[in-house]
C-alpha cells in the first residue's frame, strides 16, 4: 500500500479558495501518483479499478481530480469507482479501528453527521442545521490569525483557557453552530483572551456533541461509538466522548490521527469495497458537490 499525499493548505488567514485548490491539484496529481506507483511497486497492469472522490465538495477541485480519474480508466481499460467522500471517512475508520455496528460521529469541515448503518444505508440521525463545528472551528481560528487548519492551533490554545460563557443550541437531535461563531466572535473583539475564547469553544460545542452522540446510542440501541474525520483529532473531544460511552457501558473508537483529514488511502478502500460488491451509482454526473450520505446504497454490509 502506498499512502502519499499533497496537501492544498490556504495563505495565512484565508480560507479555502476553490481555484486554488484546483490549480494545486492539478499541479500535483501526476507527481502523487507515480510517486505511489514507486512505493507499492506497482504498475496499472496491477491495478483493477481507479477510484476517486465523486462528492460532495467543491466543484473546482472534484471536477480535476474525476477528470484525472476518467483519463487514467481510459487509457489503462479499468473500471471507474465514483466513491462518497463521506463514506470514505467511514469505512477506513471503520477498517482500522475494527468497530463492528457503531453509531457515528462524523466531523469535519464539511460535515457533521450522527450516522449508523440501518436496513442498507447509512442513517443520518442527526445533523448540523448551519455550519458545522469543523467550519466554526476554522472560522474563529482564523480570525484569530491563526494557520489552517484551525483545529489543532485552537486546541493548542485551549490548554490555558478558563472558561467563559457560550451559548447552546442543540434541537432534538440536531446542532446549530452559528449562534457560537457570532458569540466567539464578538468576545474576540471585546478583547477576552484567545485562550478562553478556544477553551469555551471546545467544551461548548464538544459536549453538545458529546450528548446528541448518546442520545443516538440509546436510541437505536447500538454498543458502539466511532468517532471520525478531521475533527476527530482533537483529544478533548476525545475525552469526552471516552467518558460518555463508559458511562453508557459502550465502547469508543476514534480513526486514528494519521487518517482523520483527508487522505487516498480513505478513497481507494470505499473503492474496494464498492467494486467487489458490485456498486453502482444512480447518476452519471462526473461528480456530485450536494450528494448526501443517506442516498448511498451500502452493498457491502
Amino acid at each position: 500500500m502506498a499512502d502519499e499525499r499533497s496537501v492544498y493548505k490556504p495563505a495565512l488567514g484565508k480560507g479555502i479558495v476553490p481555484h486554488e485548490a484546483r490549480l494545486h491539484h492539478e499541479k500535483i496529481a501526476e507527481g502523487v501518483l507515480q510517486n505511489a506507483l514507486k512505493k507499492s511497486r506497482l504498475t496499472f497492469e496491477d491495478i483493477d479499478a481507479i477510484a476517486y472522490s465523486c462528492g460532495p465538495g467543491l466543484p473546482p477541485a472534484l471536477i480535476t481530480t474525476a477528470n484525472f480519474a476518467i483519463q487514467l480508466s481510459e487509457k489503462y481499460e479499468a473500471p471507474l469507482i465514483k466513491v462518497h467522500h463521506g463514506i470514505g471517512h467511514v469505512e477506513i475508520s471503520r477498517l482500522l479501528t475494527k468497530a463492528k455496528d457503531p453509531v457515528i460521529l462524523f466531523l469535519s469541515g464539511g460535515h457533521n453527521m450522527i450516522l449508523a448503518y440501518v436496513e442498507g444505508y447509512y442513517r443520518v440521525f442527526g445533523e448540523a442545521l448551519d455550519i458545522t463545528c469543523g467550519n466554526l472551528i476554522d472560522v474563529v481560528a482564523r480570525e484569530m490569525g491563526l494557520p489552517m487548519p484551525g483545529g489543532p492551533e485552537l486546541e493548542r490554545l485551549a490548554k490555558n483557557g478558563k472558561y467563559v460563557n457560550l451559548p447552546i443550541s442543540i434541537k432534538g437531535m440536531d446542532l446549530s453552530f452559528s449562534g457560537i461563531q457570532t458569540a466567539a466572535l464578538n468576545l474576540l473583539k471585546k478583547g477576552v483572551p484567545r485562550e478562553d475564547i478556544a477553551y469555551s469553544l471546545q467544551e461548548t460545542c464538544f459536549a453538545m456533541l458529546a450528548e446528541v452522540a448518546e442520545r443516538a446510542i440509546a436510541h437505536i440501541k447500538k454498543e458502539e461509538c466511532l468517532v471520525t474525520g478531521g475533527v476527530a483529532a482533537n483529544r478533548r473531544l476525545r475525552e469526552m466522548i471516552t467518558v460518555m460511552c463508559e458511562e453508557r457501558d459502550a465502547k469508543a473508537f476514534f480513526v486514528p490521527l494519521e487518517y482523520s483529514g483527508d487522505n487516498g488511502v480513505m478513497i481507494a478502500w470505499t473503492g474496494i469495497l464498492a467494486h467487489k460488491s458490485g456498486w453502482k451509482p444512480d447518476f452519471k454526473d462526473k461528480i456530485n458537490p450536494r450528494w448526501r450520505i443517506d442516498e448511498v446504497k451500502i452493498t457491502w454490509i
